[in-house]
């Protein structure tokens, strides 16, 4: 006697000829939710480029290379600061210059020597105003830095950068909507965190690209009265 068979119908089965819907939401949707969502990927908008060569920036200034490349400093979050023990031990030394100014003072009165004790008196003022002098700016300097770092970390940190065409930029497009320079990068970060005063020469040179632009590959000219990118 010949028998029927018959298959339930959950999902992915029922009655030949019949679609069903994937109940994960479509092709492949149960291996996805197996192993979880896709990784986003992030991709330079410069050139483009993915995978290990973007980084965020706190992972390519940790890299073994990085230091010997010059990376780190070039996309350095903050100035570097004299410690509090550079600054006494900058004291010290002022002091030792200072006492020997006084010595000679001392030893042109005792000699009766006008001159060196004239020369010694002066030297050592000198000397001392001068270390007061640089051990309050390296004071002022520390406490600069001290103030600025919480902004420097919250636009440093976020950041990736590319080494294929090494490069920066904010996946979000904020706070910055395109691609910079390291050094470009480097002048906003240390310019928002209020480090102006520590910036080098060369530094303080480098100019910012507009804050939208039009095209992040620069490939496009202007943009034209009528709102359409023009072309150089």
């Amino acid at each position: 006697m010949a028998t029927e068979k018959f298959e339930g119908t959950g999902p992915g089965r029922g009655r030949p000829g019949e679609a069903h819907e994937n109940p994960a939401g479509g092709p492949g949707a149960g291996a996805a939710g197996a192993f979880g969502a896709a990784p986003v990927v992030t991709a330079c908008p410069r050139c483009g480029a993915t995978g290990p060569a973007v980084r965020t920036v706190p992972e390519a200034c940790a890299a073994p290379d990085s230091p010997a490349s010059g990376l780190s400093d070039r996309l350095a979050k903050a100035p570097g600061t004299h410690t509090r023990f550079d600054s006494f031990a900058h004291f010290l030394e002022g002091m030792v210059l200072a006492g020997i100014g006084a010595g000679l003072a001392y030893s042109g009165v005792q000699d009766d020597k006008p001159p060196y004790t004239i020369g010694g008196a002066v030297l050592a003022v000198l000397l001392f105003v001068g270390t007061l002098w640089v051990i309050g700016g390296e004071s002022r300097e520390r406490a600069a830095v001290a103030a600025g770092r919480p902004r420097a970390e919250e636009l440093w940190q976020p950041a990736h950068h590319c080494a294929s065409c090494d490069s920066v930029f904010y996946p979000s497009g904020s706070p910055w909507p395109g691609p910079l320079t390291t050094d470009q990068f480097r002048k906003y970060v240390w310019t928002e965190a209020g480090f102006d005063k520590q910036m080098d020469e060369r530094l303080r040179t480098v100019e910012l690209p507009p804050r939208t632009p039009a095209d992040p590959t620069g490939q496009l000219g202007p943009t034209a009265p009528g709102g359409t990118p023009g072309h150089a």
